[in-house]
C-alpha cells in the first residue's frame, strides 16, 4: 500500500507540471513570436525527447533499476524545463524541450509512467488491478486538472508582481521545475517491489507475448499519431487564435476537461467488470472521436468548449482499461518491456504529429488537425475491436468459466 501511495503522489505531481507546460507552452511559444510551424516543431522535440527516454526504460529500465531511472528522468525533465523557461531561439528551445522531456501534450505519457506501469500490477491482485490503474490514473487527471489551472499564474504574476507577459510565463514555467523536482523524494522511498529480479540479463519475450505486442503497438501507433494531432498546447492554441481566448479561460477549460477525465477512469472500471475492457476501449472511444469534429466547426467558443468538455468525459476511459489489458496479457517478468513498448511507438507517433498539425494550422484551417486527428482515431477502434475482441484478460477468463460452470 505504501508503495502504489508513492507512485499515485509521484504521478499527482509530475501530471500537475504536465497539465502546466500543455496549457502554457503553445502560447507562450507564440508570445515569443513563433510561427505554428516553429511551435509545433518545438511540441514535436519534447514529444521525441521522451519518445527516447522511453527507449531507454523500454530495453534498460529492469537492468538499470526501475527507482534510479525515475529519479535520473525527474533531474533530466527539470533541466530541461529550466532552460526552455530562460531561452528565446527555436534552437535553444527545441534542445531544451527534447533534452527536458517536455511534454506539450498536457496528459503525462513519459517515461516515468513506463516504469509506475510496471511496478503498479505488483501491488495489487488481478481482480484489483483495473481498479487500481483507474485510481492511478485518477490521481493523475487530479494533477492535469490544477495544472490547467495553474497556467493562470501567469496572469497573477502580472497583477501581484508586475511583470510583463513574456516574463510572468517565464516565471510560471519556474513552477512547473519545481513540481517535477518534488517526486524524486518519493522514488527514494519505493521498496523492493519496483524492482524485478532480472539477473542483468535481458528478458525475453515469449512468442505469444510477442505476436501480441507485435499487433497492438501497430495499433497503438496509428491512434498516437492520431493524438499527436490533439496535444493540448495545440488545442490550447486553437482556442486561442480561433476564439482568442485567454490563457486563463482556457486553463479553466482544461481543468474541467481533467476533472471529467479523472471521472470517466472510474467509470471505465465500473463499466470493463461488466462488459470488458476491449468493449470499453472501443465503445467509449469512437463518440468521442465524433464530438471532437464538431468542435473544428464551432461558431463560437462557448460552443466549442461545451463540445469539447463533452467529449473529454469519454476520451480518457480507454486509458486505465488500454494500460491494465497490456498489463494482464503479458508475464511479470514482462511488464517493463511491454509498458515500454507499447509507449514507445505512442510517443514516436506523438513526436511526428504536431510538426505536420503545425503546418496544417499555418497552410490549411486552425481545425484541420483535429477533423484529421478524429477520423484516424475511429479507424483505430475498428481495427482494435476486430482484432482483440477475443483475447481475454485473466480476470474475464475466470467470470466466463464461473458463468459457464452455473
Amino acid at each position: 500500500m505504501r508503495d502504489r501511495t508513492i507512485l499515485y503522489a509521484a504521478g499527482f505531481l509530475r501530471a500537475l507540471a504536465t497539465g502546466l507546460v500543455g496549457v502554457l507552452l503553445g502560447i507562450y511559444l507564440s508570445r515569443l513570436h513563433l510561427p505554428p510551424t516553429q511551435i509545433g516543431i518545438i511540441v514535436s522535440g519534447g514529444l521525441a525527447g521522451g519518445a527516447a527516454a522511453t527507449l531507454l526504460s523500454t530495453v534498460a529500465g529492469d537492468r538499470i533499476g526501475r527507482r534510479r531511472l525515475l529519479i535520473g528522468l525527474s533531474v533530466f525533465s527539470v533541466a530541461g524545463g529550466l532552460v526552455v523557461a530562460v531561452a528565446s531561439t527555436p534552437l535553444a528551445l527545441g534542445l531544451a524541450a527534447f533534452v527536458g522531456m517536455v511534454n506539450g501534450m498536457g496528459r503525462d505519457r513519459g517515461a516515468n509512467l513506463v516504469l509506475e506501469q510496471a511496478i503498479l500490477p505488483a501491488t495489487v491482485s488481478d481482480q484489483d488491478r483495473t481498479r487500481a490503474f483507474a485510481w492511478y490514473n485518477v490521481a493523475q487527471d487530479a494533477g492535469h486538472a490544477s495544472g490547467a489551472l495553474l497556467a493562470g499564474l501567469s496572469g497573477v504574476f502580472q497583477m501581484v508582481g508586475g511583470l510583463e507577459e513574456v516574463a510572468s510565463m517565464r516565471a510560471t514555467l519556474g513552477v512547473y521545475c519545481l513540481m517535477l523536482l518534488l517526486p524524486v523524494l518519493l522514488y527514494l522511498r519505493l521498496g523492493s517491489v519496483s524492482e524485478v529480479a532480472t539477473n542483468r540479463q535481458r528478458v525475453q519475450l515469449a512468442p505469444a507475448t510477442r505476436r501480441t505486442l507485435w499487433r497492438i503497438s501497430a495499433l497503438f501507433a496509428l491512434d498516437s499519431v492520431a493524438g499527436g494531432f490533439l496535444t493540448t498546447a495545440l488545442l490550447a492554441f486553437f482556442f486561442f487564435e480561433r476564439f482568442g481566448a485567454s490563457a486563463e479561460l482556457i486553463g479553466l477549460l482544461f481543468f474541467g476537461a481533467r476533472i471529467l477525465n479523472a471521472l470517466s477512469h472510474l467509470g471505465a472500471a465500473w463499466l470493463a467488470r461488466r462488459i470488458g475492457l476491449v468493449n470499453t476501449m472501443v465503445f467509449t472511444h469512437v463518440p468521442s472521436s465524433l464530438l471532437l469534429i464538431t468542435v473544428a466547426f464551432a461558431p463560437s467558443f462557448p460552443v466549442a468548449a461545451a463540445l469539447f468538455l463533452l467529449r473529454e468525459g469519454l476520451v480518457e476511459m480507454d486509458v486505465p482499461t488500454r494500460q491494465s489489458y497490456v498489463m494482464a496479457v503479458v508475464k511479470a517478468e514482462e511488464r517493463t518491456l511491454a509498458s515500454g513498448v507499447t509507449h514507445l511507438v505512442r510517443q514516436a507517433g506523438w513526436a511526428v504529429a504536431p510538426l505536420v498539425a503545425g503546418l496544417f494550422m499555418e497552410t490549411l484551417t486552425l481545425g484541420t488537425p483535429l477533423i484529421v486527428g478524429a477520423v484516424m482515431k475511429i479507424a483505430y477502434d475498428v481495427l482494435l475491436y476486430r482484432s482483440f475482441k477475443h483475447l481475454k484478460p485473466p480476470e474475464e477468463i475466470v467470470e466466463s468459466s464461473s458463468t459457464s460452470s452455473t
